[in-house]
């Protein structure tokens, strides 16, 4: 029943991204690659955050037409094989280098005429020429996913189930019930528990459907969410055209406001388009 809406991202978007780590050239510095951004009009990087600890402030590298590369330059003492590697131990340092790496991608987002393709965390190249001559050897594939995503934003829908106080089998009490009442009592309390679970995962395939019949696309994710105890019976994102954010919205709140006692609807967004980078679907 409750419905929330997050707005930060959960730290797993490190797993989530799309692109190829680019192996170093022996050097002090290496070129990162925030995100690939389309957009008519040259970008300009004032009020951009700074980005990751240790770099450049992000800069703007023209690949071809409308396309456009937000780099920084990073030191390899911190992010290079070996320091990485260890730092990758500490969740907190991943975490904070993730957030940090989001609001560069989300700046770019925000802007009017942009569709940007986000890169996975820690995208890095020996040198900005060879970032540039790798986005260009792909620009058949760029273009199709720009084609995909434009005027669209990326909203995740996840829903748990946990059983209610009154689902639950009852605490035996020797001297107000007999044995079989409390046994009769507890297998009833067990039928409306397997009941309801069975409601709440026929309710999360057709949240779903619904939704999905909003969204340009969907596609259900796999990756458990940090600190899950168990599997979610949906979690899924969708692709909606940003005129249809309001009507997704009310969907979500609706579903969840009609959902079995003990259901959990969790909505966050809007984000850019992680999920939908690649070209096949998994709806």
């Amino acid at each position: 029943m409750p419905w929330s809406h997050r707005s930060l991202q959960p730290a797993s978007i490190v797993s989530r991204l799309w692109d190829t780590i680019e192996a170093f050239e022996m050097d002090e510095s290496a070129t990162y690659l925030y995100c690939i951004v389309h957009s008519d009009d040259a970008l300009a990087t004032t009020k951009v955050p700074h980005g990751l600890p240790g770099a450049t402030r992000p800069s703007i590298a023209a690949i071809a037409g409308s396309l456009w590369l937000v780099t920084a330059r990073v030191p390899l003492e911190s992010y290079g094989p070996a320091p990485l590697e260890a730092s990758l131990r500490d969740v907190q340092w991943v975490t904070d280098v993730a957030v940090a790496h989001e609001s560069v991608v989300e700046f770019f987002a925000r802007r009017t005429g942009a569709t940007v393709i986000p890169m996975k965390l820690f995208t890095m190249f020996s040198s900005e020429k060879r970032a540039i001559s790798e986005t260009r050897s792909r620009l058949r594939d760029i273009e199709a996913v720009v084609s995909r995503i434009a005027g669209c934003e990326e909203w995740g829908v996840r829903i748990t189930y946990r059983p209610t106080t009154a689902s639950r089998p009852p605490a035996r009490q020797a001297k107000s019930s007999s044995g079989t009442a409390f046994l009769k009592a507890k297998k009833a309390a067990r039928e409306v528990a397997r009941r309801s679970a069975g409601t709440a995962v026929e309710e999360a395939e057709r949240a779903y459907t619904t939704l999905a019949a909003i969204a340009r696309d969907a596609r259900r994710r796999s990756d458990a969410p940090v600190g899950a105890t168990s599997p979610p019976l949906l979690d899924a994102a969708f692709l909606v055209p940003a005129a249809g954010r309001t009507q997704f919205k009310a969907a979500v709140k609706k579903l969840a406001a009609a959902s079995v006692d003990g259901t959990q609807v969790t909505l966050t967004g809007p984000w850019p388009s992680y999920n939908f980078i690649e070209l096949e679907s998994n709806s």
